[in-house]
């Protein structure tokens, strides 16, 4: 028998988006035992999704349901206007998902309710925290069946309806580079009034980054620096090779040494395939 799985979803003024997403990961087999719902404070739609996950003919009665209107401390968030309301969106999303996963809940994330930026919020916080088993959905329904279900007037479709789940390809980075979870955790509580509500973990990031770019630059001969130098404005060998008034077989000497440098300093594969574009990235805010 498939392991228990949780839905988490987010919901706008159309409660059978999400019933829809329910039933078709039920057809395919898999165990929901939870439905997680997120939702803004002035949709509507919530008492007719309740009732409807409360239908024990439809479901059995061991389906949980858990609700959880976005909000900042005590202020429930009605609506997303800025990006003050935005940040406090995603750490509460974020938060969640974090729970859930801590956990060792497997999640199957429906995003096609409610407002879009909800979606992205989601997708944003997914990408941190999710394992190789969760999945991420949208879904598609026919123009006939949107128009009869509207409002839910229809929760469930029949087998024929051409309802579909997409899966939408999702990186986890945060199973990858787990550092970058505990990095997007509230730092201080005041941070959502920024407007920024990742303004300090990224600021720890470019501390982490500017000490790779003095390791390097530590590494290299004056020369090798210079020519550094000049690639970090974004200038291609040519280039480089005009401006320090040398030949390009020494440029791409010089760049071969700084990438190779570079390889090691960020840990990098042999086989990761390097252009001067990257020394620009890495360098071009940078000063020794």
């Amino acid at each position: 028998m498939p392991q228990p799985a949780t839905l988490l979803a987010t919901l706008g003024g159309q409660p059978q988006v999400i019933t829809f997403a329910l039933d078709a990961l039920l057809a395919q087999g898999h165990h929901i035992s939870h439905v997680q719902v997120v939702y803004l404070q002035s949709q509507g739609a919530l008492g007719r999704l309740q009732e409807a996950l409360g239908d024990t003919a439809v479901y059995p009665p061991s389906l949980q349901a858990s609700y959880h209107p976005l909000r900042s401390g005590r202020r429930y968030l009605e609506d997303i206007q800025d990006e003050i309301d935005a940040g406090q969106a995603w750490q509460f999303i974020n938060q969640l998902v974090a729970r859930l996963k801590a956990n060792q809940t497997t999640l199957h994330v429906s995003i096609s309710g409610g407002r879009r930026i909800l979606s992205l919020l989601m997708m944003s916080a997914a990408s941190l925290h999710f394992g190789h088993e969760d999945k991420l959905w949208h879904m598609h329904t026919p123009d006939e069946w949107q128009t009869q279900a509207r409002d839910g007037a229809l929760m469930h479709l029949p087998p024929d309806a051409g309802f579909r789940l997409i899966e939408v390809p999702m990186m986890p980075w945060g199973s990858y580079f787990p550092a970058l979870r505990q990095l997007a955790q509230p730092i201080t509580p005041a941070a959502p009034a920024t407007g920024d509500v990742l303004l300090e973990p990224r600021a720890i990031l470019d501390v982490s980054e500017r000490e790779r770019c003095r390791q390097v630059w530590e590494e290299l001969t004056p020369r090798q620096r210079e020519v550094l130098q000049v690639f970090a404005r974004g200038t291609s060998p040519g280039e480089v090779a005009a401006q320090l008034h040398i030949s390009r077989k020494t440029v791409d000497a010089h760049k071969s040494v700084i990438f190779g440098v570079c390889r090691v300093v960020w840990q990098l594969p042999e086989e990761a395939r390097l252009t001067y574009h990257f020394l620009g990235q890495k360098f071009g805010q940078w000063r020794p």
